[in-house]
């Protein structure tokens, strides 16, 4: 069975997006989502119109991968790093905002995706068989576009 490492962060993130918007009620953005920017060296909020579910689903893939993780971990993860006044002073780094990571958070422990734990938020069962599921699903598409990645899957029960 392919996992998380054996498909592209895009394609997973994509269709993890869209099964959340279509089929997960819980997770929606708030109404102050419009406006706000997702961290401090952004001047405007995002122009995707989906992009709560997009952060949404990359929140889910990196609890797969790195969990458990806390808010300040994702604060990081989702920071930039900037090039400041002349070529002579150093790059500084900025966190991204945690209310939107906190909030979808939020979101997602009620849809019972995530659980906390003492040492931060991880992936439930239930999570990581959706994520699970999708990637599957993705590797085979990919399978029919590059058959030289069947050897990946797993085979086929007789």
């Amino acid at each position: 069975m392919p996992s998380v490492k054996d498909v592209p962060a895009d394609l997973l993130i994509g269709e993890l997006a869209r099964y959340i918007k279509e089929n997960v009620p819980q997770v929606k953005p708030p109404v102050w989502a419009p406006f706000v920017k997702t961290g401090a060296n952004k001047e405007r909020p995002p122009d995707t119109p989906d992009w709560w579910y997009i952060r949404a689903a990359s929140i889910i893939r990196k609890l797969y991968l790195y969990g458990p993780v806390g808010v300040g971990s994702l604060r990081t993860a989702y920071g930039y790093r900037a090039k400041i006044g002349d070529k002579m002073r150093p790059e500084r780094t900025r966190k991204a905002g945690g209310a939107v990571i906190r909030k979808i958070l939020q979101q997602l422990e009620q849809a019972g995706f995530v659980a906390k734990t003492k040492k931060g938020r991880v992936l439930t069962p239930e999570g990581r068989s959706l994520v699970d599921r999708i990637v599957a699903k993705i590797a085979k598409e990919l399978v029919k576009t590059r058959p030289e990645l069947a050897k990946y899957l797993a085979p086929p029960k007789e």
